[in-house]
């Protein structure tokens, strides 16, 4: 045990006790010398400023029980806790490259100090874990922050959007409800005024962004939640139907243990496992039941088994052709 995590645990001991503990029953539970028992109640004493006590009938330390309940100051945590914190900074940076970084300097700056404390190097963590987004598209950072405090201030925004679909740049006044970071990319669940529905929007096709002079319109939180979970995928909206889909043995030893949606059922049968999914929009279904190739096939309903059908009949043809388009 290094040495912040004895002072957390002794800070834990000591702060538990109803009575004087021992000065041996803590040398036991921390498993330390004396000597370094003794510099430990030293340095939480008098360099923390924790109101401990020492017992001479009892030979043991309590915290004053007529002192205000004592805290380690500023933050502090075990080492476990500090190595999750610095990989959590590097999931951060990850997901959104830059995000935070100023503000999160001191925190990070801390941290590390605390580490070095306890023996440990911080470089160590970043050697150690490795991030690997796959298809990550580049959020703007002054959209995000937008987005991100308008959500999180209920307020309106004047947005410029540029679909991928129409191809077209657009003016629209939104009111944002929940960000959705899916598949390692970040989208907004808003009410559309043009649209007057709720509708989801990927950030990384917001060109511009700033405060709309709007009385903000709330939103249910139940009709919400419903409206972002009922669907597959990121297309959100009640569910109009249901996909039947049957893998092979050999690709079921996967696919029966992902999760594609919380409603999900799935059965096996006759070596076979059979995934119902609830949609709303097939596009993205599409895209993943394609990627499985011959190892999948749709059951129902008969116009998304035409749709993939269609699909994979075309890719085919380019194959069977015998020249690269």
């Amino acid at each position: 045990m290094n040495r912040a995590d004895r002072l957390f645990h002794l800070h834990g001991l000591l702060r538990a006790a109803r009575h004087p503990v021992h000065f041996d029953t803590l040398r036991e539970r921390l498993e330390v010398s004396t000597a370094t028992l003794k510099r430990d109640i030293r340095y939480l004493r008098d360099h923390m400023e924790a109101p401990i006590l020492y017992d001479r009938r009892y030979n043991g330390y309590r915290y004053d029980p007529r002192a205000p309940e004592f805290e380690l100051p500023g933050i502090w945590f075990n080492e476990t806790e500090l190595h999750a914190l610095l990989a959590m900074e590097q999931l951060l940076d990850a997901v959104q490259p830059g995000l935070l970084g100023r503000s999160l300097a001191p925190l990070k700056a801390k941290v590390r100090k605390l580490l070095g404390e306890g023996g440990q190097r911080a470089e160590m963590v970043a050697s150690k874990v490795s991030l690997q987004p796959m298809a990550l598209r580049r959020t703007h950072d002054a959209v995000f922050g937008q987005v991100s405090g308008a959500t999180f201030n209920a307020s309106a925004l004047s947005i410029t959007y540029h679909g991928r679909e129409r191809d077209t740049p657009g003016d629209r006044i939104i009111h944002p409800y929940r960000l959705v970071h899916y598949r390692d990319n970040w989208y907004v669940i808003a009410y559309c005024e043009r649209a007057q529905d709720l509708r989801t929007f990927a950030l990384d096709r917001i060109r511009q962004a700033q405060p709309a002079n709007r009385a903000f319109r709330a939103c249910d939180e139940g009709t919400l939640v419903h409206h972002i979970g009922a669907s597959f995928g990121i297309f959100t909206g009640a569910a109009r139907h249901w996909a039947v889909l049957r893998f092979t043995a050999e690709r079921a030893r996967w696919v029966a243990d992902e999760s594609w949606h919380p409603d999900q059922i799935g059965r096996w049968e006759d070596g076979a496992f059979e995934l119902q999914v609830p949609y709303s929009d097939p596009r993205e279904l599409v895209m993943d039941i394609l990627k499985y190739g011959p190892e999948v096939e749709v059951i129902a309903p008969e116009a998304l088994r035409q749709m993939v059908g269609e699909r994979l009949y075309t890719a085919a043809q380019r194959y069977c052709a015998g020249t690269a388009s």
